[in-house]
Formats: structure tokens, sequence, C-alpha cells
């Protein structure tokens, strides 16, 4: 089975936007069914900063020695941006050079399960529902189409109503019933700037690419963009680009609600907080590999789905803490998530949270340039 796309994580943190402003513990302090949204009226106490900045510290040393902010630009910058607009400029031609060639596909009579056991293998977020002769385009299946399936939305509604509940007989279920068929495309012709502009506007993290006869031929990605760009120097730092105002659940806030809050807000990812602590990301991902690996099936006792999403999002929550500050130039993040192979990176100064930067992010960045 050939290639599609590597998975990376996943979006969005609540943060003040101004490095004076702090953030408070008791907007973090979360029980198992809540949500928190910090703003720029919120702070931290000077424990609460010490505390995360410590746990930080103590488990990502390896990582803090490369941090960004720690990096000299001195010399570079000036010619950074000159660089930065000649490599988008290289690449304005076909997207079909620039694009992942060899793609998995799956007919629509694929089961459900077969679908999160690729995305699990291979750490993909998406995959293309294809007809098994022909080839053609018919939907796309993505990690939140999954959550949404197992009970974080609509689609759930199939699980509870044909199989009352029962995971093993609703995985089983061909994958038409769920995927997507209002998709985003591209045809073979289209060129780098019409791309950005199409994953912007359907925010979308990829897209099949099609020849004349509907023919799945490649696919396009959020991180097939970050590889062109990471590492340039750009000028322009994370700050002016982050989300600075983001949902939180807690470590002890079940899975499934976790899976509809993604769901309902459309995020693919929720920052995760124990005690007041920032302790990680949670991403819809996350969530299909729990399956995928077959840690659900273990939690099951009865076949009810609930049984598996009622365990704590702690449990699959990533315990790598990999951050920047918000000084760091674009070109360097986009290079650190290449290296570290995740698709985003929250912002921290002095210990507090500001925000978080996606690979979305980079693709307004790409946008605001080719308009300039």
């Amino acid at each position: 089975m050939d290639l599609l796309e590597k998975t990376s994580d996943s979006k969005e943190i609540p943060a003040s936007g101004q490095e004076e402003k702090r953030y408070v513990k008791k907007a973090i302090n979360c029980n198992s069914n809540s949500v928190v949204q910090l703003n720029k009226n919120t702070t931290f106490s000077s424990a609460e900063k010490i505390k995360i900045k410590g746990k930080l510290n103590k488990g990502d040393r390896g990582v803090q020695r490369n941090d960004p902010k720690m990096a000299s630009s001195t010399g570079t910058m000036d010619m950074g941006p000159l660089e930065f607009k000649s490599r988008i400029s290289e690449h304005e031609g076909r997207i079909l050079a620039l694009a992942t060639r060899n793609v998995v596909t799956l007919p629509p009579t694929a089961t459900i399960m077969e679908a999160i056991k690729i995305m699990t293998e291979k750490r993909f977020r998406r995959i293309p529902i294809a007809d098994a002769g022909t080839q053609r385009l018919e939907g796309v299946v993505t990690s939140v189409d999954i959550i949404d399936f197992l009970g974080g939305g609509k689609k759930n509604l199939l699980v509870e109503k044909r199989f009352k509940g029962n995971l093993l007989a609703a995985i089983n279920e061909e994958i038409r019933q769920i995927m997507e068929t209002d998709i985003a495309y591209l045809h073979e012709q289209a060129d780098f700037k019409e791309a950005v502009s199409v994953m912007l506007e359907r925010r979308t993290g990829g897209l099949p690419i099609v020849d004349g006869n509907m023919r799945v031929v490649a696919i396009f990605t959020e991180r097939n963009v970050i590889e062109l760009m990471g590492g340039l120097v750009t000028n322009k730092t994370v700050d002016e680009y982050m989300t600075r105002n983001v949902k939180m659940v807690s470590t002890d806030t079940p899975i499934g609600h976790a899976a509809k809050l993604m769901v309902e807000n459309k995020l693919r990812r929720l920052p995760v907080v124990k005690n007041g602590i920032f302790a990680g990301i949670v991403t819809a991902s996350d969530i299909v590999h729990f399956l995928g690996r077959g840690d659900a099936f273990s939690k099951l006792t009865t076949g009810n789905i609930h049984e598996a999403l009622d365990q704590p999002v702690g449990f699959i929550v990533s315990k790598d803490l990999i951050w920047t500050s918000s000084g760091t130039d674009m070109g360097k993040a986009m290079g650190i998530m290449l290296e570290e192979k995740i698709g985003s990176l929250p912002v921290l100064g002095e210990g507090v949270l500001h925000g978080i930067i996606t690979e979305s992010d980079f693709l307004k960045l790409l946008s605001s340039e080719h308009n300039s």
C-alpha cells in the first residue's frame, strides 16, 4: 500500500496576545465536562507560571536547547524575506509537481474499521474515497468524520439508532455512510496559489487532485506546504498569526466529550490542562489512533461505545510538550514542526500560554505574501 499523507497533529488555544498579560488559575480549573476559554483579561498567578515553566523545563530540556527563541538571526534576517518570496515564486506552477503522488484511496464499500487501521498505521489524517474500478473521486473521510461517527456529532446517530451503541458492529459499517461528498478538490492543472486559496476558503488541510476524468492522481496537504517553506526566514513572527482564543479541556474530560467539542466547533485539536498546568494537546487523530491500536476495545465489557469514550482524555494526550516563543520566526516554527512531525506549536512566554500556531496559519502567511 502506498503512502498518502502523514498525520500531524492539531488547533487552538486561548491567550492574551499581550506580553504583560497573565492567566488566572481559576479560569483553568476544569471539571470533567467543562471547557475553558481564556481571554485577554485572564491571568496566571506567579505560582502558576512557575509550575508551568518548571514542568516544561523538566520534561523538555532537549527541546529547549534547540528552542528557536535561543537561535541567533543576526545577519540573516535582512536576506530572509527575499529568499522566502523567491521560494514562493519558484512554486507558482502546477500543483501536481508539489503534491504527494502515491495516494492511498479506499472504495466506498470499505469498512470504517479499515479506514481507522490505515489512519493509525500510516499516520494519515484523511483518505480519499474513490470507485474501486475507475478511481473516480467520490468523497473523503477524515479523522474528524471518524470521531463524529463515534460520538462527537450527527453521524453518531447511525451508531445509536442502527447499532444501539454497539461499537464492534458500528465500525464494520461501510465508509460511504460517513464520508463527506461535498468536498474541495483540485484539477491537475491548478497552481500553488489556487491550492492555498481553496484550502483557506474551505478550511481543509488537504485537497485530492484529479485528472480530466475525476480520477485521483495525487493529494496536496498542509504538510506539503510546510515541507516547502520550513526553515526559511520570513521576518514574520508567530504572534502575528497564532490563534489567541481557543477552547481547552482538562485531563479528566471524557474522550467522547472532547470529540463532541471538536466536531461542534470544527476543531482538529484541543489544548489540555491538569490542575491549572498546560499538559499537552489532544487531536482528532489521537482519538482515532486510540481505537486503531485496540486500546478502546480493551476497555469494553458490553461492547457499548460509551465504555471506551468515557475514558479520560489524559489517557491519550501526548506527553511530549514541545513549544516556542512569540518572537519566533514563522519559518523557524515550520522547521520545528517538520522535525518533530507535529501540526501545531503552543506559544509560551515566561511560562505563560499566549496562543498556538498551526499548519493552517502558515497558509495565511503564504496568502498574504502572494497578495502583497
